[in-house]
């Protein structure tokens, strides 16, 4: 047989067969590159972290066991321990930050104990004028409501300003008008108004207290809320820090979620909850140690008092204070739960 004739014919044989060939090889790496830039979908339940953590404050003050009743210390104790569980049970199935503290604060300010909602002190004029904020930490959006006096839930309110505006901040008659529109409910102001708050303003006892919620959800989302009657026998208009995003109120997925109760005139100038914030994330300090700098020193400097509740991106979970009590209830991702009052 003569070769050279056929090497022709195996020239051309292999210069069509390589390509061939070659085709599943170039498949399987395009699909591996497709692999690598563009993860399938998860679901949520594939996201779901399976570790959550929050923590609440009924308001801070100077304040200690003698002070209070048994009942009075039972009755607390119960109101915090109920809304720490509503909360937890929201966590675990799946629930978002930002729902689980709108709702846990509800039921604070539908409880007469705590300034905020019902039972909040009162102004000069005998009203109750209500604040509150709410603020979430993946994309750092958020709502606050000053001065309402007929809008039963104000962190409602506020969670209404974050979702259904291109606002933050509403104050007064606005505030109330926007939460008819997105149909909160309303009421008289009497609502608020109870025989403690009424002695309290009659005997000018000072009570600065608020409630809060930081949570950390299941999806790895950092929320924070507060709610407040503000200060008792309160003139002008006067607004506190509870509804001042960055001072009273402040959530970042990066660092951390943190509700203030306190002093108001005091956070505000501080930048409270945001300074805890920066310290985190520019200097690296742990929730626990930029919570102390803020609260025991810079704050006690300028002669504020109060304290901060917060949670951190990792569940770990800090009340720092520089009063002699604050309300206050947790449950960290380390599955720790406590309820306290006092400077213990």
């Amino acid at each position: 047989m003569d070769t050279t004739k056929v090497r022709p014919y195996l020239f051309i044989l292999l210069v069509f067969a390589i390509p061939l060939l070659l085709i599943p090889a170039i498949k399987m790496a395009k699909n591996d590159s497709q692999l690598l830039q563009e993860p399938p979908a998860q679901t949520q339940k594939d996201t779901l972290r399976g570790d959550y953590a929050i923590i609440i404050h009924g308001g801070a003050g100077n304040f200690t066991a003698d002070d209070l009743s048994e009942a009075e210390k039972l009755a607390y104790k119960k109101a915090l321990f109920e809304a720490l569980e509503s909360g937890k049970s929201m966590l675990s199935s799946g629930k978002e930050a930002v729902y689980v503290v709108e709702n846990v604060i509800n039921m604070l300010e539908d409880d007469s104990l705590f300034n905020a909602g019902k039972g909040a002190v009162l102004t000069h004029e005998g009203h109750a004028e209500l604040d509150a904020s709410i603020m979430r930490g993946q994309d750092r959006n958020a709502g606050a409501v000053a001065g309402v006096r007929t809008t039963r839930n104000p962190i409602s309110a506020a969670r209404m300003v974050m979702d259904s505006s291109v606002h933050v901040l509403l104050s007064g008659r606005g505030a109330e008008a926007f939460s008819r529109t997105v149909d909160l409910k309303q009421v008289d102001n009497s609502y608020f108004i109870t025989k403690k708050s009424q002695k309290r303003l009659k005997v000018s006892i000072d009570k600065h207290g608020t409630v809060g919620c930081a949570v950390l959800d299941t999806h790895g989302n950092l929320a924070a809320g507060t709610s407040t009657g503000g200060m008792n026998n309160k003139r002008y208009g006067r607004i506190g820090d509870s509804p001042i995003i960055g001072a009273g109120t402040w959530a970042d997925n990066q660092t951390c979620a943190i509700s203030a109760t306190g002093w108001g005139e005091y956070f505000i100038r501080l930048g409270v909850a945001h300074e805890i914030s920066a310290l985190m994330r520019y200097k690296e300090v742990s929730l626990e140690g930029a919570a102390h700098e803020v609260i025991n020193k810079q704050l006690e400097q300028l002669g504020g008092y109060g304290g901060i509740i917060g949670v951190d991106a990792f569940g770990n979970v800090s009340a720092v204070f520089n009063t002699t009590g604050m309300y206050r209830a947790y449950y960290d991702a380390q599955g720790k739960q406590e309820i306290k009052m006092f400077n213990d």
